[in-house]
């Protein structure tokens, strides 16, 4: 006796399902950013010296976008590199957990994005640290509430860097 089309479907289906969580899980892995030295040397060597310079490399996620969590002031957060961003774009929550918390009057720097201009509060962040690089001083925006799903690390960021280069689903960025 043939197998009934229905079974057949949910069993391919439920294959399928299996694969996508097993490939999931590697693509996450491989999302994740590893330090790397500009110089070569042994990975297990104390913080870099004055004159020595790290790199950071970051892999696409499966939608392409880079996702880094850097330290902010110590607090850690979930970011997009986004080199279209002219600043660091903070969602409300993550800026409350920063302890930044701009009066509603703070809002008025205006900011076009794919949604239409919104007003944001500038804000100067002192310690932006990415794996072995750090930036002090950064400009910054808060958005408000629903106004942007994830932080964003922006140019703000990125130009203080010795340079950044996307080639072949990964970036790295060189402090």
């Amino acid at each position: 006796m043939a197998p009934r089309p229905i079974f057949w479907s949910l069993g391919m289906a439920g294959a399928a399902g299996l694969l996508a969580l097993n490939y999931a899980g590697d693509l996450d892995q491989m999302s994740r950013a590893e330090p790397l030295l500009a110089a070569a040397a042994a990975p297990e060597r104390p913080a870099a010296s004055a004159g020595e310079r790290r790199s950071l490399a970051i892999n696409a996620d499966y939608r392409g976008h880079y996702i880094v969590h850097p330290s902010i002031d110590n607090y850690r957060v979930k970011m997009m590199v986004d080199t279209g961003a002219s600043f660091i774009a903070l969602t409300d929550a993550d800026a409350r957990a920063l302890g930044v918390k701009p009066e509603r009057s703070a809002y008025t720097y205006a900011l076009s994005t794919a949604n239409g201009v919104v007003r944001g509060a500038q804000v100067r962040l002192r310690e932006v640290r990415l794996g072995e690089i750090m930036v002090r001083d950064v400009e910054a925006v808060v958005l408000p509430a629903g106004a942007l799903r994830m932080s964003l690390l922006g140019t703000s960021f990125l130009r203080r860097l010795s340079g950044y280069e996307v080639q072949g689903g990964r970036m790295v960025l060189r402090g």
